[in-house]
């Protein structure tokens, strides 16, 4: 049978120089920047927030919320999320049309007074081995209760860039190694941009929990 190798991960960040101090500002750098720099304020949010799921769950939606201080378009982008289908140039069109958008509604650009700016980074994830590797559910549910969770990140965010049929490796390999359909179809009904990652974890846990009692 095929082991399932958990494997964490690293973020190495780089500063872009880019900053924005107000609305319009932002959008034209969000069109601007390099795609990586789509991803860390996106995707990678989650990996810098372990045991907190905030309402605003990415960078500009917190930005705009918190440092500008205009929650109408914080709540806006907060529904942005790289779930499904998407790709970041899509995540990038779906943020420049809400902030386009908004702008033309409110006929006003806001503007950064006592907060700070907003600046650009970009970021790439590296691998690291964990040196855990399981062969059955109850070994599954075993490590992911004491595994770090930058493994949690690598194995449901990253997954879902890194593998075309967008599921998690959880998920993938429930289903494919192990032949528990169904509780691999229940991790991936699981909104994972509404939890932290501790959250996140403590919700498979339940899972599998439940999977082992049947």
């Amino acid at each position: 049978m095929e082991e399932f190798t958990f494997k964490g991960c690293i973020e190495i960040k780089e500063l872009l120089g880019k900053q924005a101090a107000d609305e319009m500002k932002l959008l034209e750098m969000i069109e601007e920047v390099p795609s990586d720099s789509i991803y860390y304020h996106t995707h990678s949010y989650f990996l810098r927030h372990y045991y907190i799921a905030g309402p605003y769950p990415n960078d500009f939606a917190n930005w705009a919320a918190i440092q500008v201080r205009d929650r109408v378009l914080g709540e806006k982008l907060a529904v942005v999320t790289p779930w499904g289908d998407k790709n970041l140039e899509d995540i990038r069109s779906e943020l420049m049309e809400i902030i386009d958008s908004h702008l033309s509604e409110t006929k006003n650009i806001s503007f950064v007074v006592y907060g700070q700016p907003f600046y650009f980074m970009k970021s790439r994830i590296i691998e690291v081995p964990t040196g855990v590797t399981v062969q059955n559910l109850k070994q599954l549910r075993d490590a992911l209760r004491l595994i770090d969770a930058s493994a949690i990140y690598n194995h449901i965010f990253e997954a879902r860039l890194r593998v075309r049929r967008r599921k998690s490796d959880f998920s993938i390999w429930l289903e494919d190694i192990l032949g528990r359909k169904e509780l691999a179809g229940n991790i991936e009904k699981i909104d994972a941009y509404m939890y932290s990652l501790e959250g996140l974890r403590q919700k498979i846990l339940q899972l599998c929990e439940q999977e082992l009692r049947k």
